[in-house]
């Protein structure tokens, strides 16, 4: 008994050390930024052995497919997980969180930012950086330039939001546009296991072309129109932040324009093989 008390009590005692660690160094304001991208990049090596583990084990078609379409699917899979986590947060921050109500007009809108909101950043930021490794590793095979040129900007910008504390609102803004990756990348899963002809590949392009419009064209059109409301505060921030609100919704919208018109065209394309 004495020894089960010795074990519990030396549990506890590991227990309290590793919650003040945490507490006073891993989710301290001044470390959360680099222990959220360096844990957002071991997270992501970790989903994709997952991905690999599981997809061998009970998705037929995954064996069948060749190395680099095996490497596209598990990169696939870490990509999904993103972009269901940080819209979810988004979304939270942009519509109904308090932190940037207009409510509080004591502070800025536009330097607002909470350790959840830098956090949650700092996630992205080690995805964008995984990415863009795997994406240089195997040049083109997992994207061509415009990948390379979307994350890159995406890094920056969340980046600087997240060192800086400056605009944070609007980069929560244009992350919303990841809520239409799970619909990108279901697409591409139903192509590699041959139901490119089925009615759930139609759906799927029926639901990419709403969840583009709303989330990529509709709501930058709101950002630009917030920013335009708010610009006596906008105009304080520092240059590089300024034009960051500016310059990279401005590339990024482009290229949703482009990559929307192909959507459209990929979208009559299939409707027009169904009877």
């Amino acid at each position: 008994m004495a020894v089960s008390k010795r074990t519990i009590m030396a549990l506890k005692s590991y227990q309290n050390q590793a919650e003040v660690l945490v507490k006073n160094y891993l989710l301290a304001d001044p470390f959360i930024p680099y222990t959220s991208i360096l844990g957002s990049v071991f997270f992501c090596k970790m989903l994709y052995d997952l991905s690999q583990l599981v997809s061998t084990l009970y998705f037929r078609s995954y064996n069948a497919l060749t190395k680099i379409q095996r490497i596209e699917w598990n990169n696939r899979a870490i990509s999904t997980f993103h972009a269901i986590f940080i819209s979810s947060l988004s979304l939270y921050f942009v519509f109904w969180s308090d932190l940037f109500s207009d409510e509080h007009s004591g502070i800025l809108v536009t330097i607002r930012s909470s350790q959840l909101s830098t956090f949650s950043l700092g996630v992205s930021v080690g995805y964008f950086i995984a990415d863009l490794g795997m994406i240089f590793w195997l040049y083109p095979s997992l994207g061509g330039i415009e990948y390379i040129v979307h994350h890159s900007l995406s890094a920056i910008a969340v980046a600087y939001a997240m060192f800086t504390g400056e605009g944070q609102l609007y980069t929560f803004m244009v992350l919303i546009s990841e809520v239409t990756t799970p619909e990108i990348n279901m697409r591409w899963y139903l192509d590699v296991a041959g139901l490119k002809r089925s009615n759930a590949y139609l759906i799927n392009g029926v639901v990419i072309f709403f969840a583009w419009l709303v989330a990529r064209i509709l709501l930058f059109v709101y950002m630009f129109y917030h920013v335009y409301l708010h610009y006596d505060q906008v105009i304080h921030m520092h240059t590089f932040g300024y034009l960051l609100v500016f310059a990279v919704p401005v590339a990024l919208g482009t290229m949703n324009l482009i990559w929307f018109a192909k959507i459209i065209k990929g979208l009559k394309k299939t409707l027009a093989k169904k009877p």
